[in-house]
């Protein structure tokens, strides 16, 4: 009776040990076909979006401080992850162990997720307004960065002149990528609003390997840490795939209410130049529209509505995700002023009063208000930034000069409330004292 026990036993073992081995064999055939499939020529998008060289999104890495790709993420997350689909994500990599099948979905995409995206456009003369906003970016940041910079060709070298010159290298990555667009329509998107904005829209279709992502405007300038704005991402319901600010507070003076002759989202609309992106669940979507019954993917609705309503718009890629919005407002979440306060939150009067109560913290310098002496507030903050060095005392080579430049300019309505240029900034600099004090 032993002995059946034992051989009992002994094949339960032998076959539990067969099964593993199978699923070890199934996970690497998967991990080593992702490679092929990214670049096989059957899948929809890949072939929408390719010819003269595709998209030629991965434009490949730039200057010391930049990504070194997937070699990296196998360094990093050395794990097999299998699941009830039998299947391995295109951002796992490394030796296939089946006791490592404990390292569930969730958990392997917070390690991936640790690293906060960031990407912005830069045409024509934007090179030093767009290192500006990345300084500020690495200044106040506590999660390590990594930088997507869509750039023309001809200002390439500066940024990796520049942003390879910066301190505090180690806290982030940057990757420098060619404007493109798709090939049978570039022309009309690069035309559309100014050089290059359009290019937003593309970027769920061109970083594909990037689950989330914050997009911003050249002139746009943190006051705090992006942390706290990534952090939304976990705020999104089920059903939320980005985030934006409302385009006005005050219905009076707001422009789509007024003027726009085609839908737009809310009240007012909304401004993109800061846009949270889920762009896994964009990728997903099936957008409702008012141009067929049959919902759109994201990369099939763009050219429909760029033809119907180019007539109409006049802020261009904004005007469609106001639009896109407008038929699919549960897809947004909505975040107040202060992540994205701009001259028309002060100029008329102040109309943001969640700045008023916490301060500033994403100022967005629309209207060339960092360059002329219109609003003397928002130059100030952006000429502080500019000019300030890495490893200088924030409060005394930052904060209190600035501070003396908003006194200057309490004849104009921004002035007048130039403590709220400076709350959110206060409290910035201190918990990077205290960061680095409990650091010791």
């Amino acid at each position: 009776m032993r002995r059946l026990v034992r051989v009992a036993l002994l094949c339960l073992g032998c076959g539990l040990c067969s099964l593993l081995y199978a699923f070890s064999q199934l996970a690497l055939s998967l991990e080593q076909e992702t490679p092929r499939r990214r670049g096989d020529p059957t899948f929809p998008v890949r072939r929408q979006l390719s010819g003269d060289g595709g998209w030629r999104a991965a434009a490949g890495s730039a200057g010391p401080a930049s990504h070194s790709g997937l070699a990296d993420q196998c360094k990093k997350v050395s794990v097999s992850y299998w699941n009830s689909y039998w299947m391995l994500p295109s951002d796992v990599c490394g030796m296939n162990c089946f006791w490592e099948a404990a390292l569930r979905y969730d958990f392997v995409n917070t390690l991936s997720s640790e690293k906060m995206h960031l990407a912005v456009v830069a045409c024509g003369e934007r090179l030093e307004e767009t290192v500006t906003m990345l300084k500020s970016a690495i200044i106040f940041s506590i999660k390590h960065l990594q930088f997507h910079i869509f750039a023309e060709d001809p200002l390439h070298r500066d940024f990796q002149a520049m942003l390879g010159s910066l301190a505090y290298q180690g806290k982030f990555n940057y990757t420098l990528y060619p404007i493109s667009f798709p090939t049978e329509n570039a022309a009309e998107w690069k035309k559309l609003f100014k050089p290059c904005a359009s290019q937003r829209l593309f970027l769920p279709l061109i970083l594909k390997d990037v689950d989330s992502l914050l997009y911003v405007d050249t002139d746009i300038l943190f006051l705090r840490p992006v942390d706290d704005i990534w952090s939304f991402l976990k705020k999104f319901n089920s059903s939320q795939i980005a985030a934006m600010a409302p385009e006005h507070e005050e219905p009076r003076i707001g422009w789509y209410n007024r003027f726009a002759r085609h839908p737009y989202y809310g009240k007012t609309g909304i401004n993109s130049g800061v846009m949270l992106m889920n762009m896994t669940r964009i990728r997903r979507k099936y957008f409702k529209n008012d141009m067929t019954t049959a919902r759109l993917r994201w990369e099939e609705i763009l050219m429909p509505l760029l033809k119907k309503y180019k007539l109409n718009i006049t802020w261009g890629d904004q005007d469609l995700l106001n639009i896109m919005f407008f038929h699919n407002p549960e897809s947004l979440f909505v975040f107040p002023c202060q992540w994205n306060y701009r001259p028309d939150h002060c100029i008329y009067g102040s109309n943001c009063q969640q700045a008023e109560k916490e301060g500033i913290f994403i100022l967005h310098g629309n209207r060339g208000v960092y360059h002329d002496d219109k609003q003397p507030a928002f130059r100030a903050v952006y000429e502080a930034i500019k000019y300030y060095s890495f490893g200088d005392d924030l409060v005394h080579s930052l904060l209190l000069p600035l501070e003396l430049e908003l006194q200057k300019t309490q004849h104009t309505y921004c002035g007048r409330i130039y403590k709220v240029f400076i709350k959110q900034l206060t409290k910035s600099i201190r918990d990077i004292y205290d960061r680095s004090s409990k650091g010791r």
